[in-house]
């Protein structure tokens, strides 16, 4: 649950577990850097257990809470502007439209050249120029598809985001892996004192 979500801020790795005293009474799970040791220069920043862990998390969703109202506006705003893919998806109707086109005029063209004796220099630089057209509106058709993705994506995100923060009521006591999951992005560990939360919709929150 926290592998891969808890992020240096020292050298910028991951942490990972890592179990201490494994064959003794002491035995005890930790978090740290990954890359704490894999340089010539050790990484400064602490290891953390599963109950500081969970501990600064609740710190932090009670500080989140507090501007809840706030955030679900922004929220809301970013979804119907920055989330909107009408213009994208009119722009991959007419690139889709073209590039349409393009194929019919170059089979087009193949098929003048097997069936009418032509200049072949000047059959060739027909059918590059079209091949040419073709590959630069498909180049630019697979950005706006995939920036349709990457908005929807988003949208999902945010609105998973906001109907979880809307659900939590009052203060948060104790630690909730489901609003772990749901709400945080990653951690970021400078030092035991200096923690920072960075949220799904971007947000980053510091403890300290």
């Amino acid at each position: 649950m926290f592998s891969n979500r808890i992020k240096c801020g020292a050298c910028g790795h991951w942490y990972g577990s890592k179990i201490w005293h494994s064959n003794d009474k002491y035995r005890r799970l930790v978090y740290q850097c990954n890359n704490k040791f894999a340089g010539a220069k050790k990484c400064t920043t602490p290891h953390l257990t599963e109950a500081e862990i969970q501990e600064n998390f609740v710190k932090v969703m009670n500080k989140l809470l507090r501007g809840k109202k706030d955030m679900l506006e922004n929220i809301r705003l970013v979804r119907e502007q920055i989330c909107d893919t009408a213009e994208l998806e009119a722009e991959d109707q007419c690139l889709m439209e073209e590039m349409n086109m393009l194929s019919d005029r170059v089979q087009k063209c193949i098929s003048e050249n097997a069936r009418i004796a032509q200049d072949q220099t000047d059959y060739q630089k027909r059918y590059d120029e079209l091949v040419s057209r073709y590959e630069a509106v498909k180049g630019r058709h697979d950005e706006v598809v995939k920036s349709i993705k990457a908005r929807h994506a988003k949208s999902e995100r945010l609105d998973g985001f906001a109907q979880a923060l809307t659900a939590q009521s009052g203060t948060v006591t104790e630690f909730d892996e489901g609003l772990w999951e749901t709400l945080v992005d990653f951690m970021t560990v400078y030092s035991k004192e200096d923690i920072s939360v960075t949220f799904k919709d971007g947000t980053e929150i510091h403890i300290g």
